[in-house]
């Protein structure tokens, strides 16, 4: 995927997806500018690049609290947003990042599970009262027609 003079290509524009990411932190250009040493208009020359070399995205995606990788794969993240199919949180905290970390995923996975379990506590105990119920009545099998 890189190029010859060590550019990302083929990937989609660089640039787009930066202004992208930063805008859904709600992180201002000139914050950006601040952590990375350059000017305002040097961030917005950025968000107009089509390619950036990992040195500059690296740096980039560290200050919007993101992986490399992560821009260079936001174009399907993207597109899925702007249709209203992916909506992101509207509450996440600048810096904060934007994939969750294993311990969140975990604590979801087990209150997902114990739900399940819930749930199938709660169907045995009225497949049992049904049973009961049934089982009281004289002759509750038997059925005369």
């Amino acid at each position: 995927m890189e190029g010859k003079q060590g550019e990302y290509r083929n990937i989609g524009h660089m640039g787009k997806k930066i202004k992208f990411i930063r805008r859904l932190r709600d992180i201002k250009q000139s914050a950006v500018a601040e952590a990375l040493g350059i000017s305002q208009q040097a961030v917005s020359q950025l968000e107009r690049a089509g390619t950036l070399d990992p040195e500059k995205l690296s740096a980039i995606a560290q200050v919007l609290g993101v992986s490399p990788e992560f821009i260079l794969h936001t174009g399907e993240l993207a597109t899925n947003f702007l249709k209203g199919t992916d909506p992101l949180p509207q509450t996440m905290a600048v810096g904060q990042p934007l994939v969750p970390d294993l311990q969140t995923v975990i604590e979801l996975y087990e209150r997902l599970v114990q739900a399940e379990k819930d749930k199938v506590a709660y169907l045995e105990a009225l497949l049992e009262m049904k049973f009961l119920k049934e089982s009281t009545r004289p002759y509750g099998i038997l059925r005369i027609a």
